[in-house]
């Protein structure tokens, strides 16, 4: 008996797409099905390039084909994916970046944890899946993206409409007031200012078609990260701790902003978790705690992302201009913590409507 087309979604109905929790069919993500004989072909477009579950998903779907349709059928299965959106537009109708499908910020309470670090290796590990990203640095005072991406000299251009186009490095969009002012210049401005500038890299900049606009915050819970949800519409948060409870403090006053502004927490990250000496790979020394993020993360019913070590080609690669995610495999930290922050964003836009910027009222 011909295999139908009817039998193949028949079939992928038993598919469940494990972080979803529904249906490949469902979820319209099949496409294009082909039958020639005992071949069959179709499309699945997952919900991010970086999908963790790429492979599993494979497997299941071939195997309900041969044990659902037929056990001889031959089958050519193309992962595609289709990034779903959780931020652009309001429900009010106005357009805040309507091209970009979602929008990250990266944050702590505190400095010197490795925010910027994070940001930009997680920026270019979702770029080397394929997908569009751009990563714009809001820290005025202390810019961090021009040095870290080898881009210290460079200029922006500017087009007839006057606006801003960000520089492209690794894959990846960029913008920094580091590529505005000189590398010996300090920006001594008061919080208007600031704010203006932040606002200026997010609606008066040519970001184009993106599936991640990742924001590099300072640190803090003060006048810029106010400024960026009355702007734009955040998807979700990302917060970046050490184990210290030094660190551990502030990170939950970072956890505590964001929720009381509707922006989803998508997760904490702990850096420095730990040293392994190169000369003695069976040791592992924690230097700054054991476990205190990924603890907190538990208290707080917030997804811990991974745990990044305190290594020295990390900081090689950030100040040599080449982050190291370049050159990691599939199973490389910050891999690893693009697929996690993916994931939780795919989660996030099929469990919620989109976010709407955030109208600030103090009495």
């Amino acid at each position: 008996m011909a295999i139908t087309q009817e039998q193949v979604l028949d079939a992928l109905k038993f598919v469940i797409d494990p972080d979803l929790g529904k249906d490949l069919v469902t979820l319209n993500m099949i496409d294009d099905i082909k039958i020639d004989g005992k071949n069959v072909a179709f499309t699945v477009n997952l919900t991010t390039p970086a999908c963790p579950m790429k492979d599993q998903i494979h497997r299941a779907c071939e195997n309900a084909i041969k044990e659902l349709v037929d056990k001889d059928a031959v089958t050519k299965i193309n992962m595609s994916s289709k990034v779903t959106s959780g931020g652009g537009i309001s429900s009010s109708g106005d357009e805040l970046l309507p091209q970009v499908k979602n929008i990250i910020a990266v944050a702590s309470g505190k400095g010197g944890v490795g925010k910027s670090t994070v940001a930009a290796n997680l920026a270019v590990a979702l770029a080397k899946t394929g997908a569009s990203v751009g990563l714009v640095d809001t820290d005025i005072y202390g810019p961090s993206v021009p040095t870290m991406f080898g881009v210290k000299n460079e200029r922006p251009n500017i087009n007839t409409q006057r606006k801003l186009i960000p520089l492209e490095k690794h894959g990846v969009k960029l913008l920094s007031m580091g590529f505005l002012v000189g590398v010996d210049e300090a920006v001594v401005w008061r919080g208007p200012m600031v704010s203006s500038a932040v606002k200026q890299f997010l609606t008066e900049a040519i970001w184009g078609s993106l599936d991640y606009l990742i924001m590099d915050l300072p640190p803090g819970t003060g006048d810029i990260q106010l400024t960026i949800v009355q702007t734009v519409p955040l998807s979700g948060a990302v917060i970046v701790s050490t184990p210290q409870d030094v660190a551990l403090d502030d990170a939950r006053k970072g956890v505590a902003m964001f929720r009381k502004v509707n922006v989803p927490v998508l997760g904490i990250v702990e850096n420095m978790a730990y040293f392994i000496p190169p000369d003695a790979p069976d040791k592992k020394y924690y230097i700054f705690g054991q476990d205190g993020a990924r603890n907190l993360a538990e208290e707080l019913k917030s997804p811990f992302l991974g745990e990044i070590p305190l290594q020295q080609p990390i900081r090689e690669g950030g100040d040599s201009g080449r982050p190291v995610a370049l050159d990691e495999d599939e199973n490389g930290t910050f891999t690893l913590l693009a697929q996690k922050v993916a994931q939780q964003i795919s989660i996030r836009n099929a469990g919620m409507s989109p976010t709407e910027k955030i109208e600030i009222q103090f009495k």
